[in-house]
């Protein structure tokens, strides 16, 4: 079985593969860090509250935007279940054309993101909406071009500001309010952070396929923590919960190829 792990900025998303079939997901927050034995007793915890024998894991698969955890991940993987995680890293064998100026810019999350796109809706043209921390806009062609992105505040990062740059401005349970005006600052608040954020991404989609795909229109997929707020709004052609864990799947897959291909033939007899 493959574990697959998406770090992010405020949580850890985790999943169990057994062969093609998803088993499991479950997640954790990353806001504080924790020591390779700490992350060790949480993913056997984990997996043993979801019916899987932590024995049974073979290998996980890494993606992560906060650097300063991967060390404590790696240790974690090599002292508890007795092997090297595969990381998802700048010279991963991704199968994408990378058009940053600076390919080393573009952030695992968004790859792996990309990668399951890829996978899951192959030969079309692609616009990636991914809720979490940040909120980011991918888009990438059918021939698997990752053209580039937008990033801007998460919800969570929108509401978290207002309450601690404001005096008194209370911090308010994200939801999905019943109209755009608000009758108290509870519910205008509420209306700001999912109205703005629904207006945005729809307005940042609109503007990126008039510049880019204008003549062959893609499909808009949402992921992420929050996206599932925004699932009755038509914003998405698809939502997919588990897209970075398709595409780290994909990714160890790719790798794995990349490494049984580079091994030299041996000599005839």
């Amino acid at each position: 079985m493959l574990l697959c792990i998406d770090v992010g900025n405020s949580q850890i998303f985790g999943g169990v593969y057994d062969g093609d079939c998803l088993k499991t997901t479950f997640r954790r927050t990353s806001s504080v860090r924790a020591s390779s034995d700490e992350f060790g007793m949480f993913f056997r915890s984990a997996l043993r509250e979801n019916g899987i024998d932590p024995a049974l894991i073979r290998m996980a698969a890494i993606c992560s935007v906060v650097p300063d955890v991967v060390h404590s991940l790696r240790s974690c993987f090599r002292k508890y279940f007795g092997f090297d995680p595969f990381l998802l890293q700048p010279g991963t064998k991704t199968g994408l054309k990378i058009r940053y100026r600076n390919p080393l810019e573009v952030g695992a999350d968004k790859i792996a993101n990309a990668i399951g796109a890829v996978v899951r809706y192959p030969d079309r043209n692609l616009i990636i909406v991914d809720f979490g921390t940040a909120t980011t806009l991918c888009a990438v062609t059918r021939s698997q071009e990752y053209l580039g992105g937008v990033i801007l505040p998460g919800i969570h990062a929108s509401m978290a500001m207002l309450g601690s740059k404001t005096a008194r401005l209370p911090v308010v349970e994200i939801a999905r309010p019943q109209q755009v005006l608000g009758r108290s600052a509870v519910e205008s608040i509420q209306s700001g952070l999912y109205y703005g954020a629904l207006e945005t991404v729809r307005a940042l989609a609109a503007l990126i396929v008039r510049e880019q795909f204008a003549e062959d229109p893609p499909l808009v997929i949402g992921t992420g923590g929050f996206g599932t707020l925004f699932q009755q709004e038509r914003l998405f052609d698809f939502f997919v919960p588990d897209l970075p864990l398709i595409g780290l799947r994909r990714a160890v897959e790719l790798s794995t190829t990349s490494r049984a291909g580079s091994q030299p033939e041996a000599d005839p007899a």
